[in-house]
């Protein structure tokens, strides 16, 4: 079962884009094994976003792991030592993702969700 590493702009997707994570990346993927870095729980906590709390309700329904590195930093730390894709539409995020090798999952077009192995 692959793994997938969920940032705290894709645990704001399901609200700000009306859709359905869990589905859409089952439709890419198949069955997956969603976790999020334990750093964004408190990023999401103080985030200023009308759908903060509601994220927060949602990463808590997904594993969480703890990570010694914080912010998206924690991000690439889970997704190398899980051997994972990352959900995220963060482009510098990507960016560092594609240097490390790491496959990736973002919006396109503001209406569908796309994998990019590398």
């Amino acid at each position: 079962m692959q793994t997938v590493v969920l940032d705290t702009n894709a645990l704001l997707m399901p609200f700000e884009m009306r859709m359905n994570l869990d589905l859409s990346v089952q439709n890419l993927l198949g069955d997956v094994r969603f976790v999020v870095p334990g750093p964004l729980i408190g990023e999401l906590k103080h985030l200023d976003n009308k759908y903060a709390s509601v994220a927060l309700t949602l990463a808590r329904k997904y594993e969480i792991i703890p990570t010694e590195a914080t912010g998206d930093n924690s991000v690439i730390e889970l997704a190398l030592r899980t051997g994972g894709y990352v959900l995220t539409n963060d482009k510098i995020l990507r960016g560092r993702l594609r240097k490390v090798g790491v496959p990736l999952i973002y919006l396109r077009s503001g209406t569908h969700l796309v994998v990019e192995r590398v």
